[in-house]
């Protein structure tokens, strides 16, 4: 088995399912590609479509998310979501505004920062860190599939069918 996806009613199905389901005709795809060429996932996210990237904090244990949009083709970090103030989490002021979660957490949002070149690399965490893709209801662990590796995180365009 090539790793575990989580689709709508928390089904497990195989990441082998997802890499098979077509993109739709004209739509943007997130993808997630190894250091070799090899994608290890293609998710559609249309023009104004929304995504996250999540984990859990390799300390404390609770989920951290950067969530992105397709803005026109573009990979733009919208918000994000910080429980605590544990080590690697801050806000940096300047960048979006800080509102309490009401639960001893903050999200950060209107950050509005474009990715350069709409890609960027992460090395996903093993174990219990769990580095996701959610897109929806659809979340593909890159934990699972290849944790410690060069994982490249890209919006692109798909050609017209």
């Amino acid at each position: 088995m090539i790793g575990l996806i989580r689709e709508g009613g928390g089904k497990a199905l195989p990441l082998l399912v997802l890499l098979l389901l077509p993109v739709l005709a004209g739509a943007d795809a997130l993808t997630a590609t190894l250091e070799d060429g090899t994608e290890i996932a293609r998710l559609d996210v249309p023009e104004g479509g929304e995504w996250c990237v999540l984990w859990n904090h390799s300390v404390k244990g609770f989920p951290v998310s950067d969530c992105y949009e397709n803005q026109a083709g573009r990979m733009v970090l919208v918000h994000a979501h910080l429980p605590d103030f544990a080590a690697g989490l801050d806000h940096i002021p300047g960048r979006g505004r800080q509102v309490s979660d009401g639960q001893g957490g903050y999200f950060i949002l209107d950050i509005n920062e474009p990715v350069p070149g709409d890609a960027y690399i992460l090395r996903p965490g093993a174990g219990p860190v769990n580095h996701r893709l959610q897109v929806g209801d659809t979340i593909v662990s890159l934990s699972a599939v290849a944790p410690h590796q060069r994982v490249r995180i890209a919006l692109t365009r798909t050609q017209d069918r």
